[in-house]
């Protein structure tokens, strides 16, 4: 039988985070997710897919003859079979991001993937299913993100890079939940505090809405 997964979407759009944002982009959107964030924005990707080969994955994504392709979910890594995937990309010459919860174990993923992987604040619900252990497997290529709700996000999220020495170890980006708190609030701590963070916004949202799927 040929290696499968479940997608939930393949599309073409603007990478609208991470350092990265601004560029065409080939997004991978796999099913599934353990995790229930109160502000989750995918949660349609939660159990809506349908199984495909990884030829014809690779075909489709192929198909819009972009360099940059992203993995996200759901949670990609739930699924044994996004790691040969992220391979054959890496193989073909692409640029390959993980979007990743933090929860699961990215010790195997291909050293090649510019992983981007949350540490789940608070106001997320599952700030204790984050998986520290995976911090020992991230590079200067890689990238941790922090999405912010409110003020207690932010206190917590400046506790971890001084505890975890996170800013001399990766980009970090601070991100605020789509109509929780504003950009502006954001930036301002951040500036007050001298911070080594990048703030990022969801470009998606500003230029399709915050209710389009497929971008």
């Amino acid at each position: 039988m040929p290696e499968t997964l479940i997608v939930n979407e393949i599309f073409h759009s603007i990478q609208g985070e991470s350092t990265h944002a601004g560029l065409p982009c080939v997004f991978v959107r796999l099913t599934g997710c353990k995790l229930r964030c109160t502000w989750c924005d995918t949660d349609y990707a939660f159990s809506e897919g349908v199984a495909m080969n990884l030829d014809d994955i690779i075909t489709e994504v192929r198909a819009y003859a972009c360099p940059l392709v992203e993995i996200t979910g759901g949670e990609p890594l739930l699924q044994p079979n996004a790691l040969p995937l992220f391979q054959r990309l890496c193989d073909l010459g692409l640029t390959v991001l993980l979007e990743t919860s933090g929860t699961e174990d990215i010790a195997n993923v291909d050293p090649r993937v510019i992983k981007i992987m949350d540490l789940k604040c608070p106001s997320s619900g599952e700030s204790n299913k984050n998986r520290y252990a995976n911090l020992r497997h991230i590079t200067a290529k890689d990238e941790l993100k922090f999405v912010l709700a409110d003020r207690a996000d932010y206190d917590w999220a400046k506790s971890q890079l001084a505890e975890h020495d996170l800013a001399k170890r990766c980009s970090v980006l601070f991100s605020p939940v789509w109509d929780k708190l504003p950009l502006k609030t954001l930036a301002e701590w951040i500036l007050a505090d001298r911070l080594s963070v990048r703030l990022q916004t969801q470009w998606q949202k500003h230029i399709w809405g915050p209710d389009a799927r497929g971008v």
